[in-house]
């Protein structure tokens, strides 16, 4: 099949090497977006209101720091704080309430408001729906592809909650007969390199008993990190954008 615009960067993704091609798309997705968020972007009325009223979840709010343009970066905090902090005193001015007839507590709107921003990251936001138009091409080429299947087949397995996604999204999108073999393929390629990759980890703990110091290292050197992605999805490449 002649690759198309959208088809690309899950061509890309598969060609990485990586112990979970979708973590390697996912980080490239998350690479852009940070880098927009911190570019010229963040001067823009609408994208501020976002970013206002978002803020950013623990992983991308460093990632967004780490670009190091430090005057955007105070800029968004700034306007980000003034908003919830108008937000708080508006709902902390509001009355109590106690337990209703059944003896549970109301929820304060000020807990729900708390609770709301712990769940909203504009980086986030902006990769949710390219992601998953990511995820949906990978079933697509998979069925309508053979060169990609044949890739698909041969890469590194997933991460443990790509793993999920990927068969997830397959029961939506496959049925019969298409769906079972990609099924099939899927818990094959996750099983086989999670063992895979587990093995070196065992390596990696036996070359602290003397019994092994002469032995060789094998695959197991980097064996914690690649652990990290099978297991949380970590990849060691951490987002980086340097502007002043």
């Amino acid at each position: 099949m002649k690759e198309k615009i959208f088809t690309i960067p899950v061509n890309d993704a598969f060609d990485s090497d990586c112990e979970c091609p979708v973590c390697y798309m996912k980080n490239v997705l998350e690479q852009a977006a940070v880098e927009y968020t911190m570019g010229p972007s963040y001067m823009e009325d609408d994208i501020r209101a976002k970013t206002d009223e978002m803020g950013f979840c623990e992983k991308h709010i460093k990632a967004v720091y780490d670009c190091e343009n430090r005057l955007g970066f105070a800029l968004v905090m700034k306007t980000h704080m003034d908003r919830v902090i108008a937000e708080i005193e508006a709902k902390s001015a509001e009355p109590v309430k106690g337990k209703t007839l059944f003896g549970k507590m109301q929820p304060l709107s000020v807990t729900d408001y708390t609770k709301s921003l712990h769940q909203k990251c504009f980086v986030c936001d902006r990769i949710e729906n390219t992601f998953r138009r990511y995820m949906d091409t990978i079933i697509y080429l998979y069925k309508q592809d053979e060169s990609f299947r044949r890739k698909y087949q041969s890469c590194k397995g997933f991460c443990t909650a790509h793993y999920g996604e990927l068969i997830e999204t397959a029961s939506g999108k496959l049925s019969g007969q298409n769906l079972t073999e990609f099924v099939e393929t899927t818990n094959r390629l996750y099983l086989e390199n999670m063992k895979r990759v587990r093995d070196d980890v065992e390596w990696f703990i036996n070359k602290f008993d003397h019994k092994y110091a002469q032995e060789p290292w094998k695959n197991a050197k980097d064996s914690l990190v690649r652990a990290m992605i099978k297991t949380e999805s970590v990849l060691p490449e951490e987002p980086k954008s340097k502007k002043n």
